[in-house]
């Protein structure tokens, strides 16, 4: 008892008034999110739009001279006759005329990469093709302009 007596006397000397009484907490101000945490999502991007690739003139259309004929991100048609390939493979019309597509067999040169890498992958008798998008000279019947009339 005389130990309690002790410890409270020191108490009383500190400023410690009863012996139940607790200490005064100071008040610190704690701030919370405002927003949930955003955790990382995946599978960002796959809502973009199509690059809109393919043939744009079908067979047996006419053309001018500039017109698309298709747009492509690996060569699956070819330039034939008063066709060229544009930027980024595009085929482009070099003059007026109506649009043909054709096949072609397509025999590699012997030694070449593209014999060593196709060929031999194929079956025997196989034959490969290529299409080509060409374009037949001709002028556009049934359409007149105003100059041509008078």
């Amino acid at each position: 008892m005389a130990a309690l007596g002790r410890w409270v006397g020191a108490a009383a000397a500190c400023g410690v008034t009863g012996f139940l009484e607790f200490p005064q907490i100071a008040v610190i101000a704690m701030r919370y999110a405002s927003k949930k945490a955003g955790g990382s999502s995946k599978n960002l991007g796959g809502n973009s739009p199509g690059h809109r690739y393919g043939w744009k003139k079908g067979d047996g259309a006419f053309v001018r001279t500039g017109y698309i004929l298709a747009t492509q991100r690996l060569i699956r048609w070819y330039a034939g006759a008063n066709v060229t390939m544009g930027r980024k493979k595009t085929l482009v019309a070099l003059e007026d005329g109506t649009v043909r597509y054709t096949k072609e067999i397509y025999v590699p040169p012997p030694r070449s990469s593209e014999s060593m890498k196709i060929i031999s992958r194929l079956p025997k008798g196989s034959v490969l093709y290529k299409t080509f998008i060409n374009v037949v000279p001709k002028k556009q019947e049934g359409y007149f302009k105003l100059v041509d009339m008078l």
